[in-house]
């Protein structure tokens, strides 16, 4: 694909639409980025400049088109203990290292480990997120006047229904423009962006953080970019993951990868903190016809051309129309069919799906959950193909030969059935071990083999294996104790 084509696909084929949902992502940025500042302990300056900075660079360097990357709440609660015990330009010297970190990441491929996260763990995630999005909207619903619940009403109602009239302008910005008009002409007494915090009103400018370039330095950071660059990339490819489904269209996870650590460095060298893909913001960018990286780009640009040349009108929007959009956005993400799904799919995995929500939900870790659905998932699968292994035996008519063919998979969670399925104390002359229907898959499963080999041999019992494949006799040659006496008796405990 030549440079002009790949431009056209990438940025020129749908720039009106684009252009329209990166002005709403924007918008819906602000009061984000501030809340993360607050939550990371720094002025809001820190998010609002890494919002621009990260949507900017990962619009040119992402694997993932159409999908917006900022400041997140899910990095900014790993930087609070830093701020509060080293200051602000540890931190910003921790989102340069967690770029490279997620650089070398991406390098490394660690795309990969998509394919490890089930639907059920997706599901999960999507639900969580869902949830949390709304529960970020509770301190704007709760004790606040009458004339906020009428006006996020009022947001909801031009949010769904405007599209009925019209899909030429998304319906999330209309709803912050008649909202925000109404509440100047009207004078009613609602929260605005102005009162989140100041908006700058400046460039950010190009430093290298002020810390002294020690290993001391590098000690102290180096855990809380370690950290960071995890939870940012599967934040990301789970969020890429997401959107692919959304928009039926393929990502490249290890340039997404590669392109969030660029835009970290260049967060942190221009005085911002660490970010990642946001699946709220990336709904609402999808849902208003973002399709290419020109919506991301806009998004970014349009977030600083807010802050520099309109920030006095920008603290005018109330803050029920950004919580009306929100709102939006958490109803649009949850999978409401998974509830349906709850009684019909396996309950395995509905469980994990569960486990997923409530370990999110909980801690507000979104790592931490996806890592106990992954991992509830691996139990889940490898009980599942434990209970699939059998062992079944046959005498030879004269009673000196015991055949046990074996089937399935031998590996650590079916090796001690193995075990059990023989009989040592049996009086024949010959055993013969069938592998034909087997596969062995790792060193608890040769392991299992050794010992049941070396107790035949003890009771005077020849043994006999056959039937290996190539890859489970590979394994055997390589792993096997079977030629090492004195390692065999130690298999033993003798």
């Amino acid at each position: 694909m030549t440079f002009v084509q790949t431009l056209r696909r990438d940025w020129l084929s749908n720039v009106r639409s684009d252009v329209l949902a990166g002005i709403v992502v924007a918008l819906a940025l602000i009061p984000e980025a501030i809340g993360f500042s607050i939550i990371a302990g720094v002025d809001p300056r820190v998010g609002l400049y890494a919002s621009v900075v990260i949507a900017i660079v990962i619009a040119f360097a992402g694997g993932r088109p159409a999908m917006i990357s900022a400041a997140t709440a899910a990095t900014a609660v790993l930087f609070g203990s830093l701020v509060r015990e080293h200051g602000l330009q540890y931190l910003l010297a921790a989102t340069v290292l967690a770029g490279i970190i997620q650089i070398v990441a991406g390098w490394l491929r660690v795309g990969a480990i998509m394919r490890f996260v089930s639907r059920s763990v997706m599901t999960g995630f999507v639900n969580a997120l869902a949830i949390l999005i709304f529960m970020a909207q509770l301190p704007e619903l709760i004790g606040v006047t009458w004339q906020s619940y009428v006006m996020i009403a009022a947001g909801l109602a031009i949010i769904y229904l405007f599209p009925r009239l019209t899909r030429a302008i998304p319906s999330p910005l209309v709803c912050i423009l008649v909202l925000t008009a109404a509440a100047m002409l009207m004078g009613i007494d609602t929260r605005t962006v102005a009162d989140l915090g100041a908006l700058p009103d400046a460039l950010p400018v190009l430093l290298f953080p002020d810390v002294p370039l020690t290993l001391e330095t590098l000690l102290i950071i180096l855990p809380y970019s370690i950290a960071v660059a995890a939870v940012g990339l599967l934040e990301s490819l789970l969020t890429a993951s997401i959107v692919d489904q959304m928009t039926d269209t393929k990502s490249d996870k290890n340039r997404e990868s590669v392109g969030q650590g660029i835009a970290n460095i260049m967060s942190g060298l221009f005085g911002g903190m660490a970010g990642c893909a946001m699946i709220g913001q990336s709904v609402i960018n999808v849902k208003s016809g973002g399709r290419t990286r020109l919506s991301t780009f806009t998004a970014g640009a349009f977030l600083l051309f807010l802050l520099l040349v309109l920030g006095d009108w920008v603290g005018l929007i109330p803050m029920p129309a950004l919580v009306a959009i929100m709102i939006m956005v958490s109803i649009g993400t949850f999978s409401w069919g998974s509830l349906n799904e709850l009684r019909k799919h396996p309950r395995r995995s509905s469980l994990v799906m569960l486990a997923t929500v409530i370990t999110v939900v909980g801690t507000h870790n979104l790592a931490l959950g996806v890592g106990v659905g992954v991992l509830l998932s691996g139990l889940f699968f490898a009980w599942k193909v434990a209970t699939q292994f059998t062992v079944t035996s046959a005498l030879s008519p004269d009673g000196q030969e015991r055949v046990y063919a074996v089937s399935g998979q031998l590996f650590f969670a079916s090796a001690e059935s193995f075990l059990d399925a023989l009989d040592f104390a049996e009086p024949v002359a010959r055993v013969r071990i069938d592998l034909t229907h087997a596969h062995i898959w790792d060193l608890t499963g040769v392991n299992a083999i050794d010992k049941a080999v070396l107790k035949f041999r003890r009771a005077g019992i020849a043994v006999e294996i056959n039937g290996l494949n190539e890859a489970s006799e590979t394994i055997m040659d390589t792993l096997s104790l079977r030629n090492d006496k004195r390692a065999m008796e130690k298999v033993l405990g003798h």
